[in-house]
C-alpha cells in the first residue's frame, strides 16, 4: 500500500516538475521575443536618424556646392 501511495505521489511530482519547466521555458522564451523586438526597434530607430543625418548633408553640400558656383 504504501508503495501505491509513493508511486501515486511520484507521477504527480513528475507532472508538476513538468509544468514549471515548461512555465520557464515559456517565460525565457517571451524575454527572448521581447529582447528581440526592442533590438529591431532600436536598429530602425538608428537607422532612419542615419538617413536623415545623410539628407541633411546631402542638402548642405548641395548649397555650399552652388555658392561656389555662384562665386566663380
Amino acid at each position: 500500500m504504501c508503495c501505491g501511495i509513493l508511486k501515486t505521489a511520484g507521477g504527480f511530482g513528475a507532472i508538476v516538475a513538468l509544468i514549471l519547466v515548461v512555465i520557464a521555458l515559456l517565460k525565457q522564451l517571451i524575454l527572448l521575443v521581447g529582447f528581440l523586438l526592442t533590438a529591431i526597434k532600436i536598429a530602425i530607430i538608428v537607422v532612419f536618424v542615419a538617413l536623415l543625418v545623410m539628407i541633411v548633408l546631402a542638402i548642405l553640400r548641395d548649397r555650399s556646392r552652388k555658392r561656389r558656383e555662384t562665386e566663380i
